[in-house]
């Protein structure tokens, strides 16, 4: 896989994706990931990538031929003939709302996406109408900038790539994948300061570990997210 980030501000979505999991899958040749300095395609001395909106408004819009001239060159660069194609992805609070399942159509061993950073009011709809594929929202939120929700959702679609992770079952047993926060999670000690493991855990009986972890994922959902259970499992 390979991931392309255009951004104003490309070191704050590159530091994380540097590290851990997500570090070492680039250096084991799982996924390449590069953020763009978007300014690297603006027209002018100045390196201009925003201006004042048509028809008046506060604060300040991001131009289209920045992002379309980047685009055709990272896709002219990167995609061998007859590939699908990549992916152009925008990071913007009005897209779809991140979630496991999105994160999952996204994790193709093999395909290319380009990572799209708004910042200021937001971007040229010409951008969103004639560019991209898909806009993603990681939250109700509004950030300074997209390279953060980037790295977000960089992290969550790598993450569940094959060979990734250390356990394979990692995946599969994280919050949201099964519809269900995850279980609670304990190691060793067995007691500390009088909080003990519980017992199911400890038993080696491993169908009664299994319903005991179902039992508290749904306990855990029905008290923190009743919204991600059907209503007659939310009483």
């Amino acid at each position: 896989m390979r991931i392309d980030i255009l951004s104003l501000f490309p070191a704050i979505a590159a530091a994380p994706l540097a590290e851990s999991m997500i570090g070492k899958a680039q250096q084991r040749g799982l996924v390449s990931i590069q953020a763009h300095n978007l300014r690297d395609w603006a027209r002018d001395k100045h390196r201009t990538t925003d201006d004042a909106p048509y028809g008046g408004s506060q604060g300040m819009v991001m131009k289209c031929e920045p992002f379309f001239e980047a685009v055709e060159s990272l896709r002219d660069r990167r995609e061998p003939p007859g590939a699908a194609g990549a992916r152009v992805v925008l990071m913007s609070p009005a897209g779809r709302r991140l979630d496991q399942q999105i994160a999952a159509e996204y994790a193709v061993p093999g395909s290319h996406i380009i990572l799209l950073c708004g910042h200021y009011e937001g971007v040229d709809q010409r951008v969103i109408d004639h560019l991209v594929d898909d806009e993603i929202s990681i939250g109700d939120y509004v950030l300074t900038n997209g390279a953060l929700a980037a790295a977000v959702f960089t992290d969550a679609v790598v993450r569940l790539l094959p060979g990734v992770l250390g356990d394979a079952q990692s995946a599969p047993d994280d919050s949201f994948s099964s519809g269900l926060l995850e279980f609670p999670q304990y190691t060793r000690p067995v007691e500390y300061r009088g909080w003990r493991v519980p017992d199911v855990l400890l038993s080696g009986n491993h169908g009664a570990v299994a319903a005991w972890r179902r039992e508290m994922a749904l306990e855990k959902t029905r008290r923190v997210r009743p919204d991600l259970l059907p209503p007659q499992k939310r009483l």
